[in-house]
């Protein structure tokens, strides 16, 4: 069965994370990105590691949530690390057994790239469990406000990019009753040839499909009943506050990036 995943919900709260702007989460968020580049070897990988925990402990979600809920990108963080294991032919040889040949510089890329991975997927997922899809729109609009002198239409694709982050656990959850009525019907998932397997998941996707189409229309029809006539002349209720702890955290993420550069070295 499917794990509920949590990527792209948001659970509401009153931690400093939740109170935060959601300009000052979403730009912390893309330099993170940019930063996470900046380690190359053990201590600035474990500055990195240590970071997100605390980040996760100031956001007041528990580890066992966390990473329950993502599960299915955990285990594409164990494929690319056993990849790299059997794959990267460089250094000491550690283990030799039969046709299994581990290295030492594959044991230590494919950790590194495992919690460049994991922290990522860590950071993304706190942002969107602490902010709303409403302030996370608002929020990019803002932030690519400026784009809007060479006429793009910034305000809907702010929109359609919270959305489309939105739809995530909502197709997951669709895949997860689909995957339920089908085993309850005795179709068979897991067992035959690779032929049948693929066979097997076409009953799946064409009601996810379907599903997937209903629930964009609803929305669409929805937004029209409402008014929604784009982002031109349109008003928010909530106004966005920037305050003293927004830039509290981009100090801390300049000084992050600070240590970062100064613990980088050898490998």
């Amino acid at each position: 069965m499917l794990e509920k995943m949590i990527f792209g919900r948001y659970v509401p709260g009153d931690s400093f994370v939740h109170r935060l702007d959601p300009r000052s989460k979403l730009l912390f968020v893309f330099m993170f990105i940019v930063a996470v580049f900046l380690a190359n070897n053990t201590v600035t990988y474990a500055l990195l590691l240590a970071f997100t925990l605390f980040v996760i402990f100031i956001a007041r979600i528990r580890l066992y949530f966390l990473f329950n809920g993502l599960k299915p990108i955990l285990f594409l963080i164990i494929f690319t690390l056993l990849m790299h294991f059997i794959f990267t032919k460089e250094g000491a040889l550690l283990v030799d057994w039969k046709f299994i040949k581990i290295y030492e510089e594959g044991v230590r890329q494919g950790i590194y790239i495992s919690i460049r991975f994991l922290v990522l997927v860590l950071m993304t997922t706190i942002l969107t469990l602490t902010t709303s899809p409403i302030s996370i729109t608002d929020g990019m609009e803002t932030l690519l406000n400026p784009l809007k002198r060479i006429k793009l239409p910034v305000h809907e694709l702010a929109l359609m990019m919270s959305i489309s982050l939105r739809f995530i656990p909502t197709l997951m959850d669709e895949t997860d009753k689909i995957l339920k009525a089908q085993l309850a019907r005795g179709s068979d998932l897991t067992s035959g040839t690779v032929k049948e397997r693929i066979r097997a998941v076409v009953p799946l996707l064409v009601p996810l499909f379907v599903s997937a189409f209903k629930r964009a229309e609803d929305l669409a029809i929805a937004m029209e009943v409402r008014g929604y006539r784009g982002g031109e002349g349109r008003t928010r209720y909530r106004q966005l506050n920037w305050q003293w702890r927004d830039t509290l955290v981009i100090i801390v993420f300049v000084l992050l990036v600070a240590a970062l550069v100064w613990l980088r070295g050898g490998n």
